[in-house]
């Protein structure tokens, strides 16, 4: 076990840079999906790898291997090594766990407040409008669910524009994108490799509300001109007041390449560069499918190897 348990803390080595590439050649929607279930199954693999360890140095310990009938000569491994390694990924269980719990407390802590501090505000439908001077704008998840905007905002854009703003902000709360950022940053706690994932995914889901608020009000120009012009306007040293950390808005990211894309026509089917590129993204994808399986086969393996060896050790115990 003490082999096969250490490829699931190692394979984002591989698994995490075949993602965000992957990632790169996908639409927005798929590529979001894929980034964040990668980071949630390699994070499993992780804190079960973890988990692992800690179990078989903690079975060596004499009073749990009495506790469970087990003979110490049985369990193999070298005791020199588990019971250090298991202490070890103790201390990286917890960690995990604490950071795992100030991040979801902070984050329901950031929500909680904001809506606090947005309801005293006018609100129209879920538009919700403050009078701050900074041009800012964000969505707010929730129930229900709010698009934030400030008067210096809704000064710096025309109307057609401030439509294509607000469609790409509900776009943001229709699709919850902010529990696909919160979800990655849960994983990033379990291991420190899965942070490179939040990039690539944050810039995967505001194309996604692009694309949506192109097609809710049918002009793809539109759109580009208003999410231009927003983070133009915007000052990122003086974010809105009460914007929680973890969400998402229309100024954030790589704009120009946001605004690139929504002035790009999208390639015919079947053309020699698109099939070139799926025939590309296919090896891409089995590699990362490979990584993901083989860590958790790995993880499995080592399980059933702890399960079997602790049957063994039973068994002799209780032969005597």
């Amino acid at each position: 076990m003490i082999f096969a348990v250490w490829i699931p803390l190692l394979m984002p080595l591989l698994a995490v840079p075949a993602a965000r590439r992957l990632a790169e050649s996908l639409p927005p929607r798929p590529a979001a999906w894929l980034l964040t279930g990668c980071a949630a199954l390699l994070a499993g693999c992780t804190t079960a790898a973890l988990g692992l360890l800690a179990t078989a140095g903690a079975l060596r310990l004499p009073p749990v291997a009495a506790l469970e009938h087990l003979s110490l000569p049985l369990l193999g491994d070298d005791p020199a090594v588990s019971v250090p390694a298991a202490w070890v990924a103790v201390g990286l269980l917890a960690a995990c766990a604490c950071a795992v719990a100030y991040r979801t407390a902070r984050h329901r802590g950031e929500l909680r407040a904001a809506r606090r501090g947005t309801a005293a505000h006018p609100v129209s439908g879920d538009l919700c409008v403050l009078p701050d001077a900074a041009p800012d704008a964000y969505a707010l998840p929730g129930r229900p669910g709010r698009v934030v905007v400030t008067a210096g905002m809704l000064r710096a854009l025309s109307p057609a524009e401030r439509e294509a703003l607000f469609a790409h902000e509900r776009a943001h709360l229709a699709g919850r994108h902010h529990l696909f950022l919160l979800t990655v940053a849960l994983a990033a706690a379990c291991h420190p490799l899965l942070r490179s994932l939040r990039a690539p995914l944050a810039f995967a889901l505001e194309r996604w509300a692009d694309e949506s608020a192109a097609s809710r009000v049918g002009d793809r120009r539109l759109t580009a001109r208003a999410i231009g012009r927003a983070a133009l306007a915007a000052r990122p040293d003086a974010p809105a007041p009460y914007r929680p950390r973890t969400v998402l808005a229309a100024t954030a990211g790589p704009v120009p390449r946001r605004v690139a894309a929504l002035l790009t026509p999208a390639p015919e089917p079947h053309t020699p560069a698109l099939r070139t590129g799926f025939r590309g993204r296919r090896l891409i994808a089995a590699a990362l499918l490979t990584c993901v399986t083989f860590s958790a086969a790995s993880a499995l393996d080592a399980a059933a190897d702890l399960h079997q060896t602790v049957e063994v050790a039973q068994g002799e115990t209780s032969g005597h």
